[in-house]
């Protein structure tokens, strides 16, 4: 203990003078020993482990916005004094005092956030909208809690495994995508490879023991390929720097998982990266020199082409990205920048911060402006308020041209209808086609880079709900709901006027908790939609009308009509008597007896490593290496729940699961299978299907089982078997 506390007291001091040698390049010698004092002070005022860690996560926080961010000092001075702020140590008044308005404003932000952090909700939805809009006042303050959150996942292995997989699911939902829009790639792979560690081990073990197995004959083949190319380069007299760069975990199991590949299968684990050292006015020029070289010696894909030189993209990016063909036949990808280019590509926005003029590029602050419109928006639930969200954070872009030869940058597979929501609201809610490179298309039409676009409208169009359904930018999406829910507003009035001029006309007096019972007993979700339908004569007003009298005759009669309007459509549901045995499970805050369901994507079985998600239907329960979890994860982190199973299965315990098998074709294989399956107790034989092709056979096996023990032992029997080559859980 003695040790860990030393420890921790050398790292804080060799930390502490690395910030206060930063400190002093722009701050006078009476602020950055106030700011030491206070630091201090505060180390010796609560004197804990606990609060000793915590400044050394400060100052590790801060160590990181200056060397992996390359934040200023007002950024570094603001999360120094921010936890002494808020223990009540310095008030906000005296920070302004001591060291201006500046870090005031970005300390105040940050205690929105943290209040918003310690402050959490049920409905997660509502609490990631508050949290987004709270950092996304002050741009620094988005930098902070990045800073922040790679810090809190760098130690997040210290915590117990349900901690790690709710940070790991809320990172890989919220932060990593940020931390991509801020051109923060290097930060943003970390976070993503973390996220995969805590939510996924076994997946993460698996790519990270490949890489090492295959590091060696790697680097072989890099220095292959670079020898002869810095030869070649050398010749230029270009100034340059010539490096290879194995990817993230994370980006190669996702090309796993989406191209349905083995590891030896994928040809680009590694970039090769060439950084030049050339003068602002030289950079293209210099770029497309060792364009030129490069794919004299080796041929280029030109299909995989990049040019983010001409065109940048939006947060900032600039580079020239080709793909050619190097030793043995392997496709190589090779990035071409500037030493300014990438610093922008590692330190993001950042790097264009201008501090003095509190200006961000005009482009982001665009962005900034169109997510604070779209999350302020008080027409739009939280769910899709964070599904605009995701759309602002979106990856691949596309550039086309307005009539005029304007430049138009958008989301790859935006519309037609996208653009002219781009231009103004009233051009894409009276847009009726357009035309590309002056042919006629429809609204639907996917638009292409380098495409000219023309809208073509009508005063008599008006937004359709079906348009939800191929927007793709969160500025369309947002103004088509606002403009269906004013539409459907009239509708509504209308509706009830109508009813209430029918009930009057039968002469029936109006009780509005027997409507809402009448509307509840209707199945209807919301009671828009049922004026809605009473709008587009779906529903008989007169049959209404005698539902209602039905029900206010009972009322009248002594029944209980008590109406629940509180019931939310992905709340969980009401806890129920166990009717789970041993073999129960435990969802988020150790909470038993909730109905679920086995989702069919993985069919997960009982000791398989799982996480539940609140869908329409209720929650569901998926295996962790489910095919669908990084989606899940991705798009819909707010709605997963940790669980696990708990006691002991019991053989009456009954699970699907599918297996493939490879193998010889057998005289009586077949049989043989099927045989171990019938003798193994608590295992029964649901289906079998075979193809056999020039004396080799494939198929799959389905079998309901008790746990993921006695799946081990069948498997391990089955592999036993004559002739059969292999066998795998299918997902």
């Amino acid at each position: 203990m003695e040790d860990l506390s030393i420890q921790i007291e050398t790292n804080f001091v060799s930390l502490h003078k690395r910030l206060y040698l930063f400190l002093r390049e722009t701050m006078s010698i009476k602020e950055v020993s106030y700011l030491s004092v206070v630091v201090r002070q505060e180390n010796a005022v609560f004197a804990s482990k606990v609060s000793l860690n915590q400044l050394l996560s400060s100052l590790k926080t801060a160590i990181v916005t200056v060397e992996e961010i390359g934040l200023k000092q007002a950024t570094v001075c603001s999360i120094l004094l921010f936890d002494a702020v808020r223990a009540n140590y310095i008030s906000l008044d005296k920070v302004k005092v001591f060291f201006g308005e500046e870090i005031e404003v970005i300390i105040q932000g940050l205690l929105k956030v943290y209040e918003l952090e310690s402050k959490k909700t049920d409905d997660k939805s509502d609490n990631y909208v508050k949290l987004i809009l709270s950092f996304i006042e002050d741009i620094r303050v988005i930098f902070i809690v990045l800073s922040m959150r790679v810090q809190q996942m760098r130690e997040a292995k210290e915590l117990d495994e349900k901690s790690r997989f709710d940070i790991g699911v809320e990172t890989l939902f919220l932060y990593a995508p940020l931390a991509h829009r801020m051109g923060l790639y290097n930060l943003k792979s970390e976070l993503e490879d973390l996220s995969l560690k805590y939510t996924d081990r076994e997946a993460y073990n698996y790519v990270a023991s490949k890489l090492n197995e295959t590091k060696r004959s790697r680097d072989q083949y890099i220095k292959e390929f670079i020898e002869p190319v810095q030869k070649e380069l050398q010749k230029t007299n270009l100034k340059f720097e010539l490096k290879g760069r194995t990817k993230s975990i994370y980006s190669i199991l996702n090309k796993l998982k989406k191209q349905q590949i083995e590891f030896d299968s994928i040809y680009d684990l590694f970039a090769i990266r060439v950084i030049l050292d050339s003068d602002v006015e030289h950079e293209k020029a210099d770029c497309w020199q060792v364009y030129s070289v490069i794919t004299d010696m080796y041929q280029p894909n030109p299909k995989r082409l990049k040019d983010w030189l001409s065109i940048p993209k939006t947060n900032g990016y600039e580079s020239l990205h080709i793909t050619v063909m190097g030793p043995e036949s392997k496709w190589v990808e090779v990035q071409i920048r500037t030493r300014r280019m990438n610093d922008i590509a590692e330190r993001g926005l950042a790097a264009h911060w201008k501090y003095k003029g509190l200006k961000a590029e005009s482009s982001f602050e665009e962005w900034l402006n169109t997510l604070r419109e779209s999350l302020e928006n008080r027409d739009t639930d939280g769910e899709n308020k964070l599904e605009d969200f995701k759309l602002n954070l979106y990856d691949d872009e596309i550039f086309v041209f307005t009539p005029k030869g304007d430049l138009k940058k958008l989301p790859k597979g935006a519309t037609v209808l996208d653009f002219a929501f781009s231009i103004h609201s009233k051009v894409g809610s009276t847009c009726v086609s357009g035309k590309v490179n002056g042919k006629n298309v429809p609204i639907k039409y996917q638009l292409k880079s380098g495409e000219q676009i023309e809208i073509n409208t009508s005063p008599s169009q008006s937004p359709k709900r079906d348009w939800l359904s191929f927007v793709v930018t969160s500025k369309a999406r947002s103004k088509i709901r606002q403009l269906l829910k004013e539409e459907a507003g009239k509708e509504i009035d209308f509706a009830k006027e109508m009813l209430l001029r029918r009930m009057k006309n039968r002469k029936i007096d109006y009780n509005e908790s027997i409507l809402m019972q009448l509307i509840k007993k209707l199945r209807y979700k919301t009671v828009t939609d049922f004026y809605i339908d009473i709008a587009a004569e779906k529903i008989d007003i007169n049959n209404l009308i005698d539902k209602y009298l039905e029900l206010e005759k009972k009322e009248s009669e002594g029944y209980d009509l008590t109406l629940d309007t509180s019931a939310d459509k992905f709340k969980l549901p009401e806890l129920k008597e166990d009717t789970h045995s041993q073999d129960e499970l435990v969802i988020d805050q150790n909470l038993k007896g909730i109905d679920y369901r086995l989702a069919k994507c993985c069919n997960p079985i009982f000791g398989d490593k799982i996480f539940g998600f609140i869908s329409s239907q209720g929650i569901k329960i998926h295996r962790m290496n489910c095919p669908n979890a990084h989606d899940l994860f991705t798009r819909y982190g707010y709605r997963v729940l940790t669980a696990r199973w708990t006691g002991q299965s019991s053989t009456s315990s009954s699970y699907t699961t599918v297996l493939s098998v490879i193998g010889n074709d057998h005289i009586h294989i077949v049989s043989n299978l099927m045989s171990i399956i019938s003798k193994e107790e608590g295992v029964q034989l649901r289906s079998i299907n075979i193809d056999s092709d020039d004396g080799l056979f494939k198929g799959t096996i389905s079998v309901a089982i008790a746990n993921t023990s006695a799946l081990d032992i069948l498997m391990k029997k089955l592999k036993e078997v004559k002739g059969v080559k292999q066998i795998t859980r299918l997902n």
